[in-house]
């Protein structure tokens, strides 16, 4: 199976610091998988919540997760602050992907980078909605 490949971005607008507990390493010693989403999820709820936003309600809709990708760069442990980058990118009409890079503070070694699929959704319907106006500026803002 080829390895998946793509390129970070030049800049990012949002980084957030979070550090590896005890819980989220793996008997390997080092940082599990399940557990690289849980702090990627937890960056994006702090990015979204830094747009003034829950993801319940972004700009009137809930938001998603359609799908996520994540390349490994190195390893990450214990007790290491990770600092996780975020962009959003390519749009569609009824999302974007939320590009993220993880590294650890003190090293700048980089540990994961890659994509979480973002889809709007019709709070009423349940069916994917269209990017709201008032999320676009905002996020044009930052």
């Amino acid at each position: 199976m080829p390895r998946i490949q793509f390129e970070l971005p030049d800049h990012f607008i949002f980084a957030t610091d979070i550090q590896i507990y005890i819980s989220h390493v793996n008997q390997g010693g080092h940082l599990d998988n399940a557990q690289l989403l849980t702090l990627v999820s937890e960056a994006r709820v702090r990015f979204f919540k830094s747009l003034g936003y829950t993801e319940g309600n972004v700009a009137g809709h809930p938001i998603v997760v359609g799908d996520i990708v994540a390349q490994y760069k190195s390893e990450g442990f214990h007790g290491e602050t990770m600092r996780v980058s975020m962009v959003p990118q390519d749009y569609n009409a009824y999302g974007f992907d939320l590009v993220y890079r993880m590294e650890c503070l003190d090293t700048h070694r980089e540990v994961a980078r890659g994509k979480i699929g973002i889809v709007f959704i019709d709070r009423s319907t349940r069916k994917v909605a269209l990017v709201p106006h008032a999320f676009m500026a905002r996020v044009q803002a930052s």
